[in-house]
C-alpha cells in the first residue's frame, strides 16, 4: 500500500482538535454553521422531503435528520438524507483550487455518528478539519475523467476517513476503512446539472452515508487491498492519482481554509460573471425592459452554462442567463431569490433570451488559479457599460464579511427553526468545541423547530 495514503491516515488518527491552530479551528466552527443552514434550508425541497417520507419511517433511532419533523433515525439513513438536503440548494461551500465540495460530503455522516455516539463537539470538529484536509489533498493528487462530476468521488473517500475517526478507528483502522470506502464509489455526470437531474444530488448525499457505514465495515473484519485508493482515484474512477504531494505542508496548510463560501443561489463558476453583471448595473441603473442585451465572456467551464431555457428548478442553478435576469429583476441571488416562481417570472424569461455568454481562451487560461468574467450590459437607448473581475466575492483577495455569512445562515435555517431556534443554533455553532454532548445540543434545538 501507498506510504503517502498511511501517513495521511495515520495524521488523521493522530491529530487532536488541540494541536490545530486557532484560526483554523474558528473557520472550522465557520464551515460547520455554514454546512448545517444549508442542509436546513434544503430539507424543504419536495423531492428531499418526500424521500424522508419514503426512507426514515420506522428506520431505526441514534441520528437526527435536520427538517421540521426533526425525526429521528439509524445514522447511516441520517447522514444520507442530510447530505442529500444539503446539496439540493446549490449553495454549499467547496473547495477553492479544485473541484470539490467537502464540507457538505463529510459532515453529515461524522455529525450522524458523533450524535449517536454521543461525541464531544470537539471530537465532532476534529472529524470535519481532519476529513475535509483528505479531501482536499485526495482532490489535488486526483485527475477526475472528464464530465465527472466531484459528488461521490474523492470526498467519498475523506467521508470514510473522518466517520473513522470519529468512531474512534486507530491509523490502520482509517486506512482501512477509505480503501474499503473505494468499492463505493460513484460516477456521477456534469451533465446531471445542466440537465436539472437531480440525481447528482443524491451522489452527494452517498457520501455521509458512506461516512457513516465505512467504520462498521471496518470494525466487521472487512478488507481492502492494499493499494485500492490508488488503482480506484488512478484507473477506475479518475483518470490518474499522484500522491507525490499528498503530504506536502501537512499539519501547517490546512486545506478547510483554502475554501470559498457563497452568497448566491447557484453555481460557483458562475459567479465572477455575476459579480462584474452587478457591478455594470450599478453604473446604468437600469430597468429589465430597458435592456437590449447583456454580453459575457468569462472561463470556459463557465462559459458552458449558458442554456437560456433551463428545465427546472435544479438547472435553473447552472443556467448563466437565468441567474442574470433573476439578479436583474429581482436584485439579488439569495436562496429566496433564486426560487422555483423565478423559471415562471415572464421578465425573468423574457430578459434570459438577451443574455449572451462566450468562452474567452485567455481567460480560460487563468483557471482555476483566477475565475475571470468580463460583462457588458448595452441599452436599448445605446447606452452601455462595462465590468471585468479577475474572479469572486468569496474568494482568498475578498472574503465576505462574518456578518453576511451569519444572515445567509439566518435566512436558511429560519426554514426549519423559529427565530429564538437559529439563534440558538447560531450560539451552538460559535461554542461547538465546548459542548461535552452533540447528542444532546442537537436534541434541545429540536425543541424550536417549526413542526409541519
Amino acid at each position: 500500500m501507498g506510504q503517502p495514503i498511511e501517513q495521511l491516515a495515520r495524521f488523521v488518527a493522530t491529530t487532536r482538535w488541540s494541536d490545530i491552530p486557532a484560526p483554523v479551528q474558528i473557520h472550522t466552527k465557520l464551515v460547520f454553521l455554514d454546512t448545517f443552514g444549508v442542509i436546513l434550508a434544503g430539507s424543504a425541497r419536495p423531492e428531499a422531503a418526500e424521500l424522508r417520507a419514503r426512507l426514515s419511517l420506522n428506520a431505526g433511532c441514534g441520528a437526527t435528520v435536520f427538517a421540521r419533523s426533526w425525526e429521528a433515525c439509524d445514522p447511516r439513513t441520517a447522514a444520507l438524507l442530510n447530505g442529500i438536503a444539503g446539496r439540493a440548494i446549490e449553495l454549499c461551500e467547496g473547495l477553492r483550487l479544485v473541484s470539490g465540495q467537502a464540507a457538505i460530503q463529510v459532515l453529515p455522516g461524522i455529525l450522524a455518528l458523533g450524535e449517536s455516539m454521543r461525541c464531544s463537539g470537539q471530537e465532532l470538529l476534529n472529524a470535519l478539519v481532519l476529513g475535509y484536509e483528505v479531501a482536499g489533498r485526495l482532490c489535488s493528487a486526483f485527475t477526475p475523467r472528464p464530465l465527472a462530476h466531484q459528488n461521490g468521488q474523492a470526498s467519498l473517500l475523506a467521508a470514510a476517513a473522518g466517520g473513522a475517526r470519529i468512531a474512534g478507528l486507530d491509523a490502520t483502522g482509517i486506512s482501512n476503512a477509505m480503501r474499503i470506502a473505494t468499492s463505493l464509489l460513484l460516477t456521477p455526470s456534469y451533465t446531471n446539472a445542466v440537465a436539472g437531474a437531480t440525481a447528482l444530488n443524491v451522489a452527494g448525499g452517498m457520501s455521509g452515508w458512506v461516512g457513516a457505514l465505512a467504520p462498521e465495515l471496518a470494525r466487521a473484519g472487512f478488507t481492502a487491498q492494499p493499494d485500492a485508493i490508488e488503482e480506484a482515484l488512478g484507473q477506475m474512477v479518475g483518470a490518474g492519482f499522484d500522491s507525490t504531494h499528498l503530504l506536502d505542508e501537512i499539519g501547517t496548510r490546512w486545506d478547510i481554509r483554502r475554501n470559498y463560501f457563497r452568497l448566491y443561489a447557484c453555481c460557483n463558476p458562475i459567479h465572477p460573471a455575476l459579480d462584474a453583471l452587478q457591478a455594470a448595473l450599478g453604473a446604468l441603473q437600469p430597468k429589465a425592459e430597458e435592456i437590449e442585451r447583456i454580453d459575457i465572456a468569462t472561463y470556459r467551464f463557465a462559459s458552458v452554462m449558458r442554456n437560456p431555457r433551463p428545465a427546472n428548478f435544479f438547472a435553473s442553478k447552472y443556467s448563466l442567463p437565468h441567474a442574470a435576469a433573476v439578479l436583474v429583476v429581482r436584485g439579488g441571488l439569495g436562496h429566496a431569490m433564486l426560487d422555483d416562481s423565478a423559471l415562471d417570472d415572464p421578465a425573468i424569461g423574457s430578459l434570459r433570451m438577451r443574455v449572451h455568454v462566450e468562452e474567452d481562451a485567455a481567460m480560460s487560461a487563468l483557471a482555476p488559479k483566477l475565475r475571470p468574467a468580463r460583462v457588458t450590459v448595452t441599452l436599448k437607448d445605446g447606452r452601455s457599460a462595462q465590468h471585468a473581475c479577475e474572479s469572486h466575492r468569496g474568494d482568498f483577495n475578498q472574503p465576505f464579511e462574518l456578518a453576511e455569512l451569519h444572515a445567509k445562515f439566518r435566512e436558511l435555517a429560519g426554514h426549519v427553526l423559529t427565530d429564538e431556534g437559529v439563534e440558538r443554533a447560531l450560539a451552538m455553532a460559535q461554542g461547538l468545541d465546548r459542548i461535552g454532548d452533540v447528542r444532546a445540543a442537537i436534541a434541545a434545538l429540536g425543541a424550536y423547530a417549526r413542526w409541519p
